[in-house]
């Protein structure tokens, strides 16, 4: 098969080197790609989130399959465009996606069918939101309603933080994403990351997860769009990912289903974990990062065939092969991230390093010159390591990491804290 994968990051580097392991991949391609992404696959620069420039580039290349990686060219209407012009397409439309574009839409969604979630209020007013924000008190949770890469999620201890958050959205912080906030009841808990596939009809549990937002260690400071991650995620137990799909997954499904949407695709759920109840913080239409990089590093070349068969409508004919392990992602990030940041510095040592089954650097912003790999985003590496236990993967993650040269880069050194954890509880996230 030509297969086509959209993206440039690291969870895109992690699908391409899932996909690249399975037998059935005569030809892959990804776009844009970086400097990792380039040493196993083609590059192609093409706009992603154009629905004609992308049918095209697949229909001039013979691509048979296409894995849209990131949330904006599926927000766009890009696999909507795929299907039409009779390509297959692994990505929910547009009308779908809407369960990550709007933060109201999906509430609206949670409330038609009692899918358990956050108290919450939608405005298109500051001195409306702020009036609100008063009333209810804090803690509370200040969102845009768009996309916002994510990092458009405001947990306010005071009052007064949380105005400041409404104004700071209003007047633009995140763009088109904060024309509209939403304002959410703050949830105490554990989160964590429950991934399934949905072929528009059935639903196919396919992993767990926790991340690291918060920039600092001991899960401080800002949001960022993720400082590390773990999987499997300890605290949901099988009885709670039961409790999730038939709580919350599966009647959002139907509810999708009863207004004309169908979702295909795979659906990431955040979850707070709290006195054994989980509550929906927010739906994901695309995987993860840098939770897919664990992910994918523990499924290997069975997602080619899992992706397949949800894009096919056969999610009920495969099961997934879980092995017992467990795999930690290091994101190393530029100084500065996620606030401002240079681009341009040079990443040393990564020749040489191991990269198989059991550990590999993911690239997530990078790009190649004249020989050398440069740093081009805030995070730029994915360490990731794969054990028979966290504490294996982690010590193997951690020395890779040391092996790597580069300066003016930074990362966490508690990823995986959490699972040892004697209450588990930390901050709301996004």
């Amino acid at each position: 098969m030509n297969i086509l994968v959209m993206g440039g990051g690291g969870r895109e580097h992690a699908l391409a080197w899932a996909i690249k392991q399975n037998p059935k991949c005569d030809r892959l391609i990804v776009a844009p790609g970086n400097a990792g992404i380039a040493q196993i696959a083609e590059c192609a620069d093409i706009d992603i989130n154009s629905r004609s420039a992308v049918a095209e580039f697949c229909e001039e290349n013979a691509v048979d399959f296409v894995v849209i990686g990131p949330e904006a060219p599926l927000a766009a209407g890009v696999a909507d465009a795929l299907r039409n012009a009779g390509i297959l397409c692994f990505g929910p439309s547009a009308a779908a996606a809407l369960l990550e574009a709007s933060k109201a839409f999906t509430k609206d969604i949670c409330d038609a069918c009692a899918a358990p979630t956050a108290a919450w209020a939608r405005f298109d007013q500051a001195n409306v939101a702020k009036a609100y924000i008063r009333a209810q008190g804090a803690p509370i949770v200040v969102k845009a309603d768009g996309l916002a890469a994510g990092k458009g999620v405001v947990v306010a201890e005071t009052v007064a933080d949380a105005c400041a958050a409404v104004d700071e959205m209003f007047a633009g912080a995140f763009g088109a994403a904060g024309a509209e906030v939403v304002i959410e009841e703050f949830m105490p808990g554990d989160e964590a990351s429950f991934f399934v596939l949905v072929d528009g009809t059935d639903v196919l549990p396919i992993g767990t997860a926790q991340d690291h937002k918060r920039v600092g260690e001991g899960d401080t400071g800002p949001n960022t769009g993720g400082m590390g991650a773990y999987s499997p995620a300890p605290v949901l137990t099988a009885a709670l990912q039961a409790q999730v799909l038939e709580r919350i997954v599966k009647p959002t499904m139907a509810e999708m289903v009863r207004r004309g949407s169908p979702y295909q695709g795979v659906l990431y759920a955040g979850l707070m974990i709290h006195d054994g109840q989980a509550r929906l913080v927010e739906y994901n239409v695309r995987f993860g990062d840098p939770e897919a990089q664990v992910l994918m590093m523990r499924l290997g070349a069975q997602v080619l065939d899992l992706l397949l068969a949800c894009a096919e409508g056969r999610l009920a004919e495969v099961a997934v092969n879980w092995a017992d392990d467990h795999a930690m992602t290091v994101v190393m990030a530029a100084r500065g991230y996620p606030g401002d940041y240079a681009k341009g510095s040079e990443i040393r040592g990564l020749d040489g390093l191991p990269a198989d089954s059991w550990q590999m650097v993911f690239h997530a912003g990078t790009r190649a010159q004249g020989g050398q790999v440069l740093a081009d985003g805030g995070r730029v590496l994915n360490v990731t390591a794969r054990a028979e236990t966290l504490d294996q993967a982690r010590a193997r993650a951690y020395a890779l990491a040391e092996r790597i040269d580069w300066p003016e880069g930074f990362y966490r050194r508690d990823i995986g804290w959490r699972a040892q954890s004697p209450s588990g509880d930390t901050a709301q996230e996004e």
